[in-house]
């Protein structure tokens, strides 16, 4: 935005306009969060589940807050499986559980 424009909103009293920011729901604590805060898992017909960083795979995905609650709450049953629509191999569960040993 340059400064001629910046003026102009400051003189009629408009806001400038606010960004996005995509929200996403935990599937343990089912509170909408920002993206950003949460961490992704995603089920590819390649890798099974795996945990996904950035985001950006693609795949059926599912998100967690990075609170070590809400992994035990998803990795509990067959929350995770009934979200992604697959049954967790236990190679796949041992690779969430190291993961959750992290945060």
């Amino acid at each position: 935005m340059s400064s001629r424009q910046l003026k102009r909103l400051m003189k009629s009293n408009i806001s400038p306009p606010v960004k996005h920011v995509p929200e996403r729901t935990c599937i343990a604590c089912r509170q909408a969060r920002p993206k950003r805060e949460l961490v992704r898992i995603v089920r590819t017909p390649q890798a099974g589940v795996i945990v996904d960083e950035r985001g950006k795979m693609t795949g059926r995905g599912a998100y967690l807050c990075r609170v070590r609650r809400c992994w035990d709450q998803g990795l509990k049953g067959n929350r995770l499986e009934f979200v992604l629509r697959a049954t967790l191999t236990p190679e796949d569960r041992q690779r969430l559980e190291s993961y959750k040993a992290g945060l």
